[in-house]
Order: structure tokens, then C-alpha cells, then sequence
């Protein structure tokens, strides 16, 4: 609590921003291919796809979100990006044709992708070196409390078969909004981060990250693992919707993956600060993918659970370390490009709900234990990936401790 009490105010409103738009953000979207499968009749390739196009724009837009926060300030994008999502949310409250989703998504994965690298920037550069495996973690301890109460909420008001609770996912952004805006009227801070980052130009930073061979490698190796992860927002929910009472069970799901993120993060992220955030990731990558085996595995519902805990596990070992490790490595004038580009690895939610959608589409759900266990294979590979990466900054000596 000490430790709290010392962090700077905007850390605190991020933070306390972070938990109620990630509420309600996990009470809609988890339940959107679910919807547009069960209400709106596509198929569940083209779910998968409609899922994915966030994370493809996101695929540009966190590079450029990155760069433009770098060079014109964190406050202005951050604004900017929660207005036009509140309009966003706004449409998919009254979206009816399914094209209109696919824009309404594109254009959510772009709000993100400006959003998120600013805040986290932002973030970085307002926080106290030995505070920050602190706030990073409070974020993503935020996240997963949203995660644990949002989808409770959807589930009871419908969301799996009506996209009325949009509405109040954009009154909360839009009182996000107006909070930053107060808060920003009275703290300059971010007009400092500009003016030592006016000299940077795009094309400068887009030479630092094309030579820069552990990114590039800690990308590769993290689309791996993202690919896998994904599954839980698109193949896994479609799948068990095939059980009785599945949407219900997803959403317990959810609710104990949130809930294990909690239980466990403070523990993890000690072993992360004892063994560095690179091997956290590794095992992370590593857990993941025994979670996803275990989805093809297992059916009886206790042992879904099992497979969720250690999917979550991963996850936790996988997230919580990738702030972490990107401002180890990011230079101090770069933090946004850094964090922005790191979005690069969108392309495994890209790609991870279509590939798992095309193989229920054609392999059958009865087939789960191939699905699964070929998706459970491509993710596991980025372990060596990251192996590599580990010897890279060894060469280069580019590591740096982080503390309570």
C-alpha cells in the first residue's frame, strides 16, 4: 500500500481506468462470435475473421499509435482514441449487418492500437524505475479484474444474443474520456515527452526497429505464443457451444481464468523479477500450449478447468512480462514506437481465430483432439524462438533488473 501511495496520479487513473473499460469491454466482445454464429447465422470462419480484423489493424496502427504518441504527445492520442471508441461502441449497439461488425471491429482494434501504446508509455516515463514491475503488474491485475466481473455481467444480460450492452460499454469509455481530460488540464507532463522526441522522424524509427534483431526475434516469437492464446477468444467458446449449456460454461470459464490470473500474478511475477521477464515468457509460451492440448484432450468439465488453469498460467507468464521486457530494451526516446510495434504480434489474434475457425469449419468439432493439438504444436515453437533472443541479448548485454 506504500508502494501505491507513491505512484504518480496519472499511474493511479490509468490503473483505475484500465479495470472499468476492460469490464466493460469482457462484457461484450468475448460473446461477439458467439453471437454473430448463433443470432446472425455466419459461419464460423467468417466469425473467426470478424474477430481477427482488429488485431490486423492493429497490425499498423500500434506502429503508428507508437510513433505519433512519441512525437505529439501520450495525452493527445489517448484522448483522441477513447472519444472516437465511444462513437464505436456506439455502432455496435445498433450495428445490424454483419459487414457493419467487420467495420465497427477494424475500427475497435485501431482505437486500441493507438491507446494502449500511449498509456503504456506513458506509464514508463511517469513512473520511478523501482515502481515499475509495480504499475505494470497493477495494469494487468486491472485488466483481469474487469475480466473476472465483466463477463458475469454480460452472460446475465444477454450479450451472447443482443448487443444492447455496447451502449453502456460506451457510457464508460466516454467517462474515461472526461476523466483524462480533467486530469490532463491539470498535469503537463506529457508535453515534455514531446519535445524530446521531436527530433525522431519515422523514418529514423523505422531503421531502429528493422536493426534491431532482438524486437524483431521477441516479435516472431510472441506471435507464436498469441496465436495460441487466441483461441481462447474465438476456437475455444465456438467449440464448447456445442456442449449443453455451453455459453454458460465459457462463461464460468472466464470468470476462473480471471480469477487464477489474481491468485496467481503476485507469485509469477516474483519468479519473473528472480529469473528475468524473458524466461518468464518462454514458459509461458510452453504453458499455453499444454492448455491447448488439454481442450483437445479432455471433455468431462473438471478437466477443461484443469486445462484452463494452465492455459491461464501461461498467459500470466506470458503478459504480465511483456511490458516489462519491452521497456528493458526500449530507448527512453522510443518508449511509444516500442510499445506501439510490439502490436506486431496482433498478427498471431489475426490469424490464430481464422485458423482455428477453418479447422472446426472442416475438420469438425468432433475432430478437437487434432484441432487442438496441431494449434498446441505451432505455438510451442516459440520457445527456441525466444531462446534465440535470450542469446542475443547475452551478445549484446542488453538486460536490466526490476524490483518492488
Amino acid at each position: 500500500m506504500e508502494n501505491i501511495k507513491k505512484l504518480h496520479p496519472i499511474s493511479v487513473t490509468i490503473i483505475i481506468g484500465t479495470l472499468f473499460a476492460r469490464m466493460a469491454m469482457f462484457m461484450t466482445i468475448p460473446f461477439l462470435a458467439i453471437y454473430l454464429t448463433s443470432v446472425k447465422g455466419v459461419s464460423a470462419s467468417l466469425a473467426g475473421a470478424i474477430i481477427g480484423i482488429s488485431s490486423i489493424v492493429g497490425l499498423f496502427g500500434g506502429f503508428f499509435g507508437g510513433y505519433v504518441s512519441d512525437r505529439y504527445g501520450r495525452e493527445k492520442v489517448m484522448k483522441i482514441s477513447l472519444l472516437m471508441w465511444t462513437f464505436v461502441f456506439i455502432g455496435f449497439a445498433t450495428a445490424e449487418s454483419v459487414w457493419t461488425f467487420f467495420l465497427l471491429n477494424a475500427l475497435n482494434g485501431l482505437c486500441r492500437s493507438f491507446f494502449e501504446p500511449s498509456s503504456r508509455a506513458l506509464l514508463s516515463q511517469v513512473t520511478k524505475q523501482e515502481n515499475k514491475l509495480l504499475v505494470f503488474n497493477l495494469r494487468y491485475a486491472a485488466i483481469n479484474v474487469g475480466a473476472a466481473i465483466g463477463p458475469l455481467v454480460g452472460l446475465k444480460i444477454g450479450s451472447s444474443s443482443s448487443t444492447d450492452a455496447f451502449f453502456i460499454t460506451a457510457f464508460v469509455y466516454f467517462l474515461y474520456f472526461i476523466l483524462l481530460v480533467a486530469l490532463f488540464s491539470n498535469d503537463t507532463i506529457d508535453q515534455n515527452d514531446s519535445d524530446t522526441s521531436e527530433h525522431v522522424t519515422l523514418r529514423n524509427a523505422v531503421n531502429v526497429l528493422r536493426n534491431d534483431r532482438v524486437f524483431l526475434f521477441a516479435v516472431i516469437g510472441m506471435i507464436l505464443g498469441v496465436t495460441g492464446y487466441s483461441q481462447f477468444n474465438s476456437t475455444i467458446p465456438q467449440y464448447l457451444s456445442q456442449y449443453q449449456d455451453g455459453v454458460q460454461l465459457f462463461s464460468y470459464l472466464i470468470v476462473f481464468n480471471a480469477i487464477t490470473v489474481l491468485i496467481i500474478q503476485y507469485p509469477v511475477s516474483r519468479i519473473g523479477k528472480r529469473y528475468s521477464a524473458l524466461t518468464s515468457i518462454m514458459f509461458g509460451i510452453v504453458a499455453v500450449s499444454f492448455g491447448l492440448f488439454g481442450f483437445g484432450l479432455f471433455t468431462a468439465v473438471p478437466m477443461l478447468f484443469l486445462s484452463m488453469f494452465i492455459l491461464t498460467v501461461g498467459e500470466v507468464m506470458m503478459f504480465s512480462m511483456v511490458d516489462i521486457f519491452i521497456d528493458q530494451i526500449a530507448p527512453q526516446q522510443m518508449k511509444g514506437l516500442y510499445f506501439g510495434s510490439i502490436g506486431f504480434t496482433a498478427i498471431g489474434n489475426a490469424i490464430g481465430p481464422w485458423i482455428g475457425g477453418l479447422m472446426l469449419e472442416h475438420l469438425g468439432y468432433g475432430n478437437h483432439i487434432i484441432i487442438f493439438s496441431l494449434l498446441a504444436l505451432c505455438t510451442s515453437v516459440g520457445f527456441p524462438v525466444f531462446l534465440y533472443v535470450g542469446r542475443l541479448m547475452k551478445a549484446t548485454k542488453r538486460h536490466m533488473e526490476y524490483s518492488l
